[in-house]
């Protein structure tokens, strides 16, 4: 979990109109589901808006163990006593800020009993270990994100909770403004973030390599930090986007050529 206050903005460019529909929701009081593939910005977009409106952000990466009780908190022991300590849900909400689930469907299924009372009219979080019962205050927000090509018949995430959400679809960027990305981000030189842009396009495109996930704008950010320093930008791209999508050496070969096609010497 992380407690972020933001001094400055993180970087972040709009694809549409997610800024003004984001400020929208958190105005009327309306939880945010964003769902995209892996590496797109659902996060640094969060990070984004919390920083822009001065609010202060609770993320928690979600996996398969986390329960109820770690967004809501738990007694513990120390010195002799026992005493409570709030979760990052439950700060979100005593604090007005933004708690973020990221990768919601990760999380056990009680996690949902918990959520569905803070997506709806009611905004109020029950915690029944101290008795308590907190009244969202309006500056609250609740999202969570989720990546749809995960998802299966035992994780994917139940209607009746998708439809208490305002909703965001976050894709690749179009090439010009993956460009803007890696520039603004980096620091490196257009031409190179072209070049770049270029081969994750091409990565996606590929139709007969069997990949759980494809190039994310992330990777090519890595590979761009790493040849601005000065790295060699075969082996940068070879670390950063190549030996980071597959273990499979022949499926690394054939990703390897799509980049000596564009830095090949």
């Amino acid at each position: 979990m992380m407690d972020m206050r933001a001094t400055e903005l993180p970087y972040y460019e709009a694809a549409g109109n997610e800024i003004a529909l984001f400020e929208h929701a958190w105005k009327n009081q309306l939880p945010v589901l964003i769902k995209g593939p892996t590496g797109v910005g659902k996060t640094r977009f969060v990070a984004h808006m919390a920083a822009r409106m001065g609010l202060p952000l609770f993320t928690v990466a979600c996996h398969d163990d986390l329960t109820a009780a770690d967004l809501v908190g738990r007694h513990l022991i120390g010195e002799g006593a026992t005493y409570w300590s709030d979760g990052p849900l439950t700060r979100a909400v005593r604090e007005g800020g933004i708690c973020y689930l990221d990768e919601v469907v990760e999380a056990r299924k009680d996690t949902t009993v918990v959520i569905h009372p803070l997506a709806d009219h009611r905004r109020f979080l029950p915690i029944d270990r101290t008795g308590e019962t907190l009244v969202a205050p309006p500056s609250f927000m609740l999202v969570v994100s989720y990546n749809p090509g995960y998802q299966n018949f035992l994780k994917g995430m139940k209607p009746s909770t998708r439809q208490r959400f305002v909703s965001l679809r976050f894709d690749f960027p179009a090439a010009e403004r993956e460009e803007s990305i890696l520039v603004g981000e980096t620091g490196c030189d257009p031409m190179l973030a072209k070049r770049l842009v270029s081969i994750g396009r091409a990565l996606r495109a590929l139709k007969d390599v069997d990949l759980e996930e494809v190039a994310s704008t992330r990777l090519l950010v890595y590979a761009a930090l790493l040849i601005h320093d000065g790295f060699d930008p075969i082996e940068a791209c070879r670390a950063a986007l190549v030996e980071s999508l597959t273990d499979d050496v022949e499926v690394a070969a054939a990703l390897l050529e799509v980049v000596l096609a564009t830095f090949g010497k």
